[in-house]
């Protein structure tokens, strides 16, 4: 016969074993990503400039090309931070503000200003903050935008009833003013992102303004995430007005996320990749490509499509995702792709330019975590003159970036390739 305490203690094992098993299989729902996913390579079967290819960029990534769209590039934050400064200030009806890091400085103080004196003077001023990406906000910063007016929401916050959704972040960078100007890109809210990307303390980044048509879609998109948040919609004419043209530029925002549309930006690389017939230009801050993606641009190769990418150097704000990216560039540098690395600081832009007629952008990052966990926002431009500068822009930068040859791969040091080897099952989360 059992002693009570023995069936005491044996029901307590029991209650922590399933506790722990409950736990244990909530979180591992953080690692689980869409039903849909791609397995096989995309052909060649046109180029960029071929209509087909706006017609199935259009149709299979969801909001439709649109034209009439003036987009502006902004280099790093002596040109990004006025640059927004200046439309939240001048905002009259609404502001719309999307962002993963947000913390606490001179720059995220200017923004908190801006906004709260725009909240105070009766415009509708609307914002989520990543909760992971605002841990270095501080409290006062926060309540000062709301006692403003400001709404402000934090995206997902720590909560025992969301812990199987804890890995999936906002990480777009959205801001809309009036419905009718708005911005994306790499930047985020920090003092690093400040001044002209020249030294380690400031980062190398580029943010985009657009007017037009277009615009439309960035406010929709924020919405996607306001609703997640909310249960509320913004609508009306202070958030979608009637937007005429602008300029001359076709382009079109478009989302993904893991509740939805989480293989859109995995399509748009494959898809750009595969119809490259001279140039790839890929800047990339984290570069940890699945084996689709590095196909596609070791095919690229086989069609003898220029291919140039540019990554961090030296300065790299996470390790391990410079540690698991190395893996991959020995097959990339055999089959002749040209991989620089950023000197002067850290390089966190996201961009791709393919055969001087399309142009990618946003906050997605080329790796796995981007494009299956994160909640994205891209914006691609068609455009041969917008495609021609932002060339331009990406070789200003290899100026200022070093080669890295094959050789150099082969004979890097074991405990390198150990690291590898080690982050290869977590890869996809980095």
């Amino acid at each position: 016969m059992k002693k009570p305490w023995s069936r005491k203690r044996m029901l307590w094992t029991i209650v922590i074993t399933v506790l722990a098993t409950t736990l244990l299989v909530v979180l591992s729902l953080n690692f689980v990503t869409s039903e849909k996913a791609l397995d096989r390579k995309v052909e060649h079967r046109y180029a960029v400039s071929d209509p087909q290819f706006r017609r199935e960029m259009s149709v299979l990534l969801g909001p439709a090309i649109l034209g009439g769209n003036q987009v502006t590039a902004l280099q790093n934050g002596i040109e990004i931070f006025p640059a927004m400064l200046l439309a939240i200030r001048g905002a009259q009806t609404s502001i719309t503000f999307e962002t993963y890091i947000y913390w606490s400085g001179e720059i995220g103080k200017e923004v908190s200003d801006a906004l709260a004196e725009r909240a105070r003077a009766g415009v509708a001023v609307s914002v989520i903050i990543d909760w992971v990406g605002s841990i270095k906000m501080e409290q006062d910063l926060l309540q000062s935008m709301q006692d403003a007016g400001v709404e402000v929401h934090r995206y997902r916050p720590l909560h025992w009833y969301n812990l199987g959704r804890m890995n999936n972040r906002t990480h777009r960078k959205l801001l809309v003013i009036d419905g009718r100007i708005g911005f994306t890109g790499g930047v985020g809210i920090a003092d690093q992102w400040s001044g002209d990307g020249g030294d380690p303390e400031h980062w190398r980044d580029t943010h985009f303004r657009i007017e037009g048509p277009a615009v439309a879609q960035f406010q929709a998109a924020f919405n996607d995430n306001w609703i997640k948040t909310t249960g509320r919609v913004l609508n009306g004419v202070d958030y979608f007005p009637d937007l005429p043209p602008k300029g001359g530029m076709d382009a079109h925002l478009f989302v993904a996320s893991p509740s939805g549309g989480s293989e859109s930006m995995h399509l748009m690389y494959l898809l750009a990749i595969a119809a490259a017939e001279q140039t790839i230009d890929l800047a990339a801050s984290y570069f940890v490509p699945d084996k689709l993606l590095i196909e596609a641009l070791v095919a690229a190769r086989g069609r003898d499509v220029r291919v140039r990418i540019l990554l961090p150097g030296p300065h790299i704000d996470a390790l391990t995702v410079k540690i698991a990216s190395k893996a991959d560039w020995g097959v990339l540098l055999q089959a002749g792709a040209e991989i620089h690395l950023y000197q002067p600081t850290m390089l966190h832009t996201k961009l791709l330019v393919i055969d001087n007629e399309l142009v990618s952008v946003g906050s997605t990052n080329f790796d796995m975590r981007s494009i299956r966990l994160n909640d994205e926002a891209s914006l691609n431009i068609y455009d041969r003159v917008f495609a021609r500068q932002m060339t331009a822009v990406f070789e200003a930068d290899l100026l200022a970036a070093e080669a890295y040859s094959y050789a150099s791969w082969e004979s890097r040091p074991f405990r390198e390739r150990f690291a590898e080897k080690v982050l290869l099952p977590i890869k996809s989360q980095l």
